[in-house]
């Protein structure tokens, strides 16, 4: 199996898991954890897990001239994404949650072009452009109306934007460095910027984690351990490979993945009941959205088989 398959299988367990997340997490707050302590919890766990496996396995120091787009990378990725994802989550549904993100590709695109020069082939976009008419169509049909939130929405927006930064400027580290230590060092500054934000120690010293339910520790673990350090991991590792572009096209996937596990997860009572939103209508965006995230991610292939000819 070759490094690009990998890269690909990669980036859809990545979007798989946090498909699960948006189901999962909104469960958790804010009856049990305010979005700040959620998101200071899922930033020490992945900070300390990430710095952990790279004592182990990789013995690599970065330059210093690299540490502000590292800082900056922190910034994007972790503190702004993580803030205005939860805050938003916790006011809007699971379902628009997951389709909001599908603005990512686009904003990635349009960075890569200005900021890494890279080009914008026909057929990237037209697999954009297919699995962004799916996700559009699909936002028209996808809510019931309920749990629905402007400001939620924005944030999720915010949120989205933010990631498409953060894609672009990780890159060029991804060319110099492991991919666990770029996102070990992302982490730590990523860290360092949620404790400087004043709410979050105050809400955390408020917080009675006795009163949590083993079953949203579970979640919590889950979101931690696969949702933060998994996916990241995943990402940076598949950025290896792949271009901006095509990791975040893979984003297409979350509203068809935010469904399927709400189907899933409310079937084992993990979750609410969204099964009564799924209509074939839906089924056949969800087949537009596949189409045009194959489109798009073949690219990467077709490009690397003619440079070997």
């Amino acid at each position: 199996m070759s490094n690009l398959v990998r890269a690909n299988i990669a980036l859809f367990l990545v979007n798989a898991l946090y498909g699960a997340n948006h189901v999962v997490a909104k469960g958790v707050m804010p009856t049990y954890l305010t979005p700040n302590v959620f998101i200071f919890l899922r930033a020490v766990g992945a900070t300390v897990l990430f710095w952990l496996v790279k004592f182990l396995f990789v013995k690599e120091k970065v330059k210093r001239k690299d540490l502000l787009l590292l800082a900056a990378c922190g910034l994007f990725g972790v503190t702004v994404n993580q803030l205005f994802f939860f805050h938003g989550l916790s006011l809007t549904s699971s379902i628009n949650s997951g389709i909001i993100m599908t603005v990512n590709p686009i904003l990635v695109v349009i960075l890569s072009y200005f900021i890494l020069k890279e080009s914008i082939t026909w057929r990237k976009s037209v697999g954009i452009a297919l699995g962004a008419t799916g996700a559009i169509l699909l936002t028209l049909t996808a809510g019931t109306g309920q749990g629905d939130s402007s400001l939620g929405d924005l944030f999720i927006f915010i949120n989205a934007a933010s990631y498409a930064v953060y894609l672009v400027l990780v890159k060029p580290l991804m060319k110099k460095y492991a991919p666990l230590t770029v996102i070990t060092y992302v982490f730590s500054f990523g860290l360092t910027y949620i404790m400087l934000y004043p709410p979050t120690l105050m809400e955390l010293a408020s917080t009675d984690f006795s009163a949590i339910p083993m079953d949203k520790v579970y979640v919590i673990i889950f979101v931690i351990v696969g949702v933060t350090f998994l996916t990241y991991l995943l990402t940076v590792y598949g950025l290896k490979y792949v271009s901006p572009a095509v990791s975040s096209a893979y984003i297409y996937l979350q509203p068809v993945l935010v469904m399927f596990f709400a189907v899933v997860l409310s079937a084992i009572g993990l979750a609410d009941d969204y099964t009564n939103t799924i209509t074939w209508e839906k089924i056949g965006y969800m087949f537009l959205i596949f189409v045009g995230v194959y489109i798009t991610s073949s690219s990467s292939f077709l490009k690397k088989k003619k440079s070997r000819i």
